[in-house]
């Protein structure tokens, strides 16, 4: 492997972006390899600036007929050497100096980590100028830009960003390598170099981007969107994950509130990467109706919808049953089809509706019925004529909305649905009272009550 390792100056020399001790890993995830599948020809010669995941540089390696990679780490260089056979610059973007041009310009883990503590002033448009030098004529640049708000902003805020981190070293304030804030000012300060760019939104962020679509519209893009966020977040949370992606794209706001924007500049790319991570057609998922009908206490909608997907159920191979529960259904009118590959749930039908309800209750949804998970699945199984006869499988323990707003909205629900109980208890004592001091029913007691004492002692006899 002809390898060069050039230090072109500014190089950090113990530290390292590839094996980070407080900081991000490196950029990859399916959509970057996806990206980067759908872009390369095998006659690129490419440039690759900042640090990417060793499994992205392997990839662009055997696609291109070369590649050069500029890092900032004297650890992460000496490492890719040993896999790519181009040259491995090390150092920081502003001391890298040339006149090489290259077809393609991979820089989709940002501006961000391209220079270090030497640096203390670059912005975001300096560096793509150096970018933009280094392209040939009719070259081509793939570029992420991280969204300063994004939708994590609104799931799990970073808390500890308050806290130096190592790499939170003095800059100068008006040379931050962060991207402009929104997407009209990054597709501004691109200028003629955006001009038909593709952008992807990617998620659920920058290290581990499993989806990139240019339109998330629709409610099987949001499901598909939802499940990959909540996958990422599936701790305590400010709010449910996979109902405000699914509230967001239902909004149109799928793009602007994306974790990170991918731009393929010069060249074009699939509209969702990877191929087929989103189911084609029409339709809706069969837990989306359900929750919409509970919201309501549209019981006729229930009667309707359960018996129709346990009887579908029904109809399904064991294999196919076993991930068949409503949140990967889709429903299109009457018919109903699998979303993608679900959770493995045993124990047929009844199992599949008392997840649909943990669900339900985790997502801090409207319940027309008071109970517990076991409750509510015999209410629902019952509509379809089946009978809860045993106890459940699914999960009953430390059941609780995810999201801190979910949390506050079930004790408000639960807090009136008992204020409501505690006025109705105290509405029929009052009508008791009032019959107490009816004139019958002091008439009737005064009748009875010798009765019932002469009836006590002829049983004592």
């Amino acid at each position: 492997m002809t390898t060069s390792l050039l230090m072109v100056g500014a190089e950090m020399l113990n530290w390292s972006d590839l094996r980070p001790t407080d900081g991000r890993p490196a950029a990859g995830g399916r959509a970057t390899g996806a990206l980067l599948a759908a872009t390369l020809r095998p006659s690129d010669k490419v440039l690759v600036a900042g640090p990417h995941s060793l499994q992205v540089l392997e990839l662009i390696a055997s696609r291109t007929a070369s590649v050069d990679v500029l890092v900032r780490s004297a650890p992460d260089a000496e490492q890719i050497a040993r896999i790519v056979t181009g040259r491995v610059y090390c150092g920081a973007l502003d001391r890298f100096t040339g006149t090489d041009l290259y077809d393609v310009v991979v820089a989709l883990d940002g501006m961000h980590r391209l220079v270090g503590p030497d640096t203390p002033a670059m912005t975001w448009t300096d560096a793509l100028a150096v970018l933009k030098a280094r392209m040939a004529p009719r070259g081509r640049l793939l570029l992420a830009a991280e969204n300063r708000f994004g939708i994590e902003r609104l799931i799990q805020p970073e808390v500890m960003a308050a806290v130096p981190r190592n790499e939170d070293w003095p800059r100068d304030i008006t040379g931050a390598l962060d991207a402009p804030v929104g997407l009209p000012s990054v597709q501004a300060a691109l200028g003629p170099l955006g001009v038909g760019a593709t952008i992807h939104a990617v998620y659920p962020d920058l290290v581990s981007a499993d989806l990139a679509l240019t339109d998330p519209q629709g409610p099987l893009t949001a499901a598909a969107i939802g499940r990959s966020v909540a996958a990422r977040y599936n701790g305590p949370t400010l709010m449910d994950p996979y109902r405000l992606v699914q509230d967001a794209v239902a909004a149109g706001l799928g793009l602007e509130l994306a974790p990170v924007w991918y731009f393929a500049i010069g060249d074009t790319a699939p509209e969702v990467l990877p191929i087929g991570a989103v189911a084609a057609g029409e339709g809706v998922l069969l837990e989306e109706q359900l929750l919409e009908a509970l919201k309501v206490d549209d019981q006729a909608a229930l009667r309707r919808t359960v018996p129709a997907y346990v009887a579908w159920l029904a109809s399904l191979d064991a294999e196919s049953a076993a991930i068949a529960s409503p949140d990967n259904v889709i429903a299109d009118g009457t018919a109903y089809r699998l979303f993608g590959s679900g959770v493995v749930v045993s124990g047929g039908a009844v199992e599949h509706l008392a997840r649909f309800v943990r669900r339900a209750q985790e997502a801090g949804s409207r319940q027309p019925w008071a109970g517990d998970t076991q409750t509510l699945t015999a209410r629902l199984a019952a509509m379809a004529g089946l009978e809860v006869t045993a106890e459940l499988t699914v999960a009953l323990d430390n059941l609780r909305p995810q999201g801190q707003a979910e949390q506050l909205a079930t004790i408000a629900r639960l807090s009136q649905e008992l204020a409501d109980a505690n006025e109705q208890a105290t509405w029929f004592e009052s009508q008791l009272d009032g019959i107490r001091r009816s004139r019958p029913y002091r008439i009737g007691h005064a009748v009875l009550n010798p009765a019932r004492v002469v009836v006590k002692r002829i049983r004592r006899l």
